[in-house]
């Protein structure tokens, strides 16, 4: 079993391949603790896939609770979460009801069984120069048809950051609703960059429109 407080190189291993932003997330079905599942059975919802390195350790423990802490949130935001490890079903099972009675959390969505490591491979989360047998901290952002719009990736030694995968969540939600982009930085409720106008014409129009313009290309406005 993997010790997640330990990283390190593998040797010359082959680089993981990874999915592409924008294309159709690859579909897989898998066993899981609420039995078998399948991504394209969600779409309407958006996905949030994590992978971690192993059941019962340190940090991964400490994310599964703070993942756990965030599934309502993510609901409302008509967000999903599925976890993912290369331990067994079993492994999972145990690992839940210890969190449960040692730590007081129940661990609300479901966690996928990759023994073969099959969905590990597709999403690249085995990254030799961390283990070829454990997955990294990855974290997969799917919106609702089925596209993949984000990825995070961390090594096996640090944990994630919960506000920043709402963070993004909320900034591709934004963006699909509004049709705009976000700036550095952004947090719901700030201003967001409209798009660079094409044309001389546009360029007034964004004059006129009162947006706050840093110059030609770069204009922001309230939503």
């Amino acid at each position: 079993m993997c010790d997640d407080l330990k990283g390190g190189s593998f040797g010359a291993a082959a680089p993981a391949v990874l999915p592409g932003l924008g294309l159709p997330a690859p579909d897989f079905v898998a066993e899981s603790t609420h039995g078998p599942l399948r991504l394209s059975d969600y779409r309407g919802r958006w996905v949030v896939l994590f992978s971690h390195p192993a059941d019962f350790t340190p940090v991964c423990t400490t994310e599964f609770i703070a993942f756990a802490e965030i599934a309502d949130e993510l609901r409302s935001l008509n967000a999903e979460l599925i976890g993912l490890s290369v331990d067994s079903v079993s492994a999972h099972l145990a690992w839940v009801r210890a969190i449960r009675e040692k730590m007081g959390v129940e661990i609300p969505f479901p966690i996928i069984a990759d023994l073969q490591m099959k969905v590990a491979k597709m999403y690249g989360m085995i990254q030799p120069g961390q283990s070829n047998t454990a997955a990294v901290r990855a974290v997969f952002i799917i919106d609702d048809k089925g596209i993949l719009r984000g990825m995070l990736y961390y090594p096996l030694t640090n944990g994630r950051y919960m506000p920043e995968i709402l963070r993004l969540l909320r900034a591709f939600q934004t963006t699909d609703a509004h049709g705009v982009a976000t700036p550095a930085n952004w947090q719901p409720g700030d201003r967001v960059v409209v798009p660079a106008p094409k044309t001389v014409a546009e360029m007034a129009e964004r004059e006129k429109a009162g947006y706050e313009c840093k110059d030609w290309y770069l204009c922001l406005k309230s939503l």
